[in-house]
């Protein structure tokens, strides 16, 4: 499927593009080089089943997290892989130059033409003294979101030949900008500038369909894009049996008790059964609404779940953020949720 941004034309009911998310969380007793090779297998495995891109986050002073240096990960990747698109999931503005964001990835467009996405945030990605660490005026970075996005579209621009400043690696290069957000102020900005909308909901579910309503009323059409375009951050765990994928996702519960509990410098813990402690765990109010979009069980369950799913967001794409304890897990879970997707789109 082409990329969204370069589409004059769509047909009434097109595909659901599905793509993947990664953080390169790091597993107990492995390394971070052994998780960012599990990273170029899931992007490999995912051109082979179809998905449409493969996106890696941006998150710094994390014991547990591999994808730091976003853009060098995205050129690893594009490297390795054909066809599958590569981006950023995204690139937290508010830390970089926007000029050294555009030669960068205008840098990455000439090296693999048509594969690279960038995608925009305003979050740190980090702790608040990190922020302060990566760049001084990190606050007043972020405040300017919309107007440093406006500076990266004038350097990636053929017209900026003429500007004092500039970026000739990026000008004209074909790099589509996505706005990522998980509140309504992003959808605001992505619904003005005429920029696809991509929403975390993988762990910020609360304000997911007013942000998405928001978007679609307010959209302007632009050069980049005709139509609103929505991308839907979910977590899936699919495998052979519910209780299989039950298992695989307590590791997930952990990891996400431990954010709210400040046990943050724990890599990945392997997988248990699912204990009523546990699914207490998971039911927790602040647990629940940061998980609730979470599509755990075998393939027909999943499905079920997700058809509900796209029939209450109209999503465009679903993006997966799903990270395992065991690669052969998520090689599984991705292939599975693969096949879920082509069986949904060939019945649509």
């Amino acid at each position: 499927m082409p990329t969204p941004v370069h589409e004059s034309s769509r047909p009434e009911k097109p595909p659901v593009a599905y793509s993947i998310l990664d953080l390169a969380i790091v597993s107990q007793g492995r390394t971070i080089q052994q998780t960012l090779h599990d990273s170029l297998a899931l992007a490999q495995e995912a051109e082979a089943h179809g998905y449409q891109r493969y996106w890696l986050a941006e998150h710094h002073n994390s014991d547990n997290i591999g994808s730091s240096a976003t853009s060098l990960l995205i050129g690893y990747v594009a490297e390795n892989t054909a066809t599958i698109r590569v981006g950023s999931g995204g690139i937290m503005l508010p830390n970089h130059s926007p000029l050294i964001v555009a030669e960068q990835f205008g840098t990455l467009a000439h090296l693999y033409p048509n594969r690279i996405d960038l995608g925009l945030g305003r979050a740190a990605g980090t702790d608040s003294q990190t922020a302060q660490a990566i760049r001084s005026d990190f606050m007043q970075a972020a405040h300017s979101f919309p107007r440093e996005v406006g500076k990266i579209q004038e350097y990636f621009s053929p017209t900026n030949k003429h500007a004092a400043v500039r970026a000739p690696v990026a000008e004209g290069t074909d790099v589509p900008l996505y706005i990522l957000g998980s509140s309504t102020d992003s959808a605001h900005l992505a619904a003005k500038l005429g920029l696809p909308y991509a929403f975390a909901s993988h762990f910020a579910s609360t304000h997911l369909l007013d942000a998405l309503r928001i978007y679609r009323a307010e959209f302007k059409p632009s050069a980049a894009l005709s139509q609103p375009y929505t991308i839907v951050a979910i977590n899936a765990y699919v495998a052979d049996t519910d209780e299989e994928a039950q298992r695989q996702f307590t590791s997930v519960i952990r990891m996400f008790v431990g954010m709210l509990t400040g046990r943050t410098k724990e890599p990945m813990q392997p997988p248990t059964d699912m204990t009523e402690e546990l699914q207490e765990m998971w039911q927790h109010p602040a647990v629940y609404q940061m998980l609730k979009y979470s599509f755990v069980g075998s393939k027909q369950t999943v499905k079920q779940q997700l058809q509900a799913f796209l029939v209450e967001t109209q999503a465009d794409e679903l993006i997966t953020a799903s990270s395992m304890y065991a690669l052969e897990d998520r090689l599984k879970s991705i292939r599975l949720f693969g096949e879920i997707m082509r069986e949904l789109n060939e019945h649509s």
